[in-house]
């Protein structure tokens, strides 16, 4: 879980606990009025959800209103604040909370981040309540963002969970969710035909190399079987050059010159001499 929204949801705790003992309806608004300026508290969703609290929709005119005001710190916005009739003025604390939430809501769409829309939006005065107000949100930790001032707009790379969902939105939110399970089936599918038809050519290409394969070494076989008959044949007819031929035609007994010496014929082995005279000296 998100650090802010945990902290959030500790914060409200405490209110969650209070409200059993809020049983008349002046005491229960007084209690959304104490949750909606306490500082941390961003989330709202499980105080509505609780008996007493819940009472103020049907109740007296002024305290049903709190009811709506709490809505509105739940999942609306400062337009949806401004807007609404008869509802209870706000303190400096919640006028300051409601315009950071509100921030968070405004971020889900780069067009409503400029200046421009963002004091209207939010009815501020000038430039410097804006950004100060976006200074504060973001060393909340509400979000994560840079104040583009040359451009007049607002960056934001994150923003944290801290907005209660609709009660209208769900049915539209299962539907979506719905959609993307369809679409992420269709893709897994897509994948696993893929992967299917991958392993297949995988698996005629492994063969086709084992059959080519398989044919190279027949014909150096019957290359090998060839030669070796022929070397038989030469035995037969030449016993001493067929011998030589089959060990290859010589090259690996003494080495012969490549250029004849004066008064040694070419092609006589070296060394032929020095074995003649050796034995002379013997013999004598």
């Amino acid at each position: 879980m998100d650090p802010t929204q945990q902290k959030a949801l500790n914060a409200l705790e405490s209110f969650v606990l209070l409200s059993s003992s809020a049983s008349s309806p002046r005491a229960a608004a007084d209690l959304v009025k104490q949750a909606t300026s306490a500082p941390n508290t961003y989330v709202f969703a499980e105080l509505l959800q609780t008996k007493n609290i819940a009472a103020l929709k049907t109740g007296p005119p002024e305290y049903a209103s709190y009811y709506t005001l709490l809505q509105i710190f739940a999942w609306g916005t400062w337009a949806d604040y401004s807007s609404t009739p008869d509802l209870p003025p706000l303190t400096d604390a919640q006028a300051h909370k409601l315009r950071q939430l509100s921030l968070l809501s405004l971020s889900t769409s780069p067009f409503t981040l400029t200046y421009t829309h963002l004091l209207t939006a939010l009815s501020l005065p000038s430039t410097r309540a804006l950004e100060d107000l976006l200074i504060s949100t973001i060393y909340a930790g509400l979000l994560v963002a840079k104040l583009d001032t040359k451009s007049q707009r607002v960056d934001v790379s994150s923003v944290s969970p801290l907005r209660d969902l609709r009660p209208a939105r769900v049915p539209q939110l299962i539907s979506t969710l719905d959609n993307w399970n369809g679409r992420c089936i269709s893709v897994l599918d897509d994948l696993e035909t893929q992967i299917k038809e991958v392993r297949q050519k995988a698996l005629e290409r492994r063969k086709r190399e084992q059959r080519d394969e398989a044919a190279v070494e027949k014909l150096v076989g019957q290359a090998l079987k060839e030669k070796g008959k022929a070397g038989e044949k030469r035995m037969a007819q030449d016993p001493v050059g067929g011998r030589e031929a089959a060990i290859g035609d010589g090259n690996d007994g003494m080495d012969l010159d490549e250029k004849a010496g004066p008064g040694r014929p070419r092609g006589a082995k070296r060394g032929g001499g020095a074995f003649k005279n050796a034995a002379k000296r013997m013999m004598g």
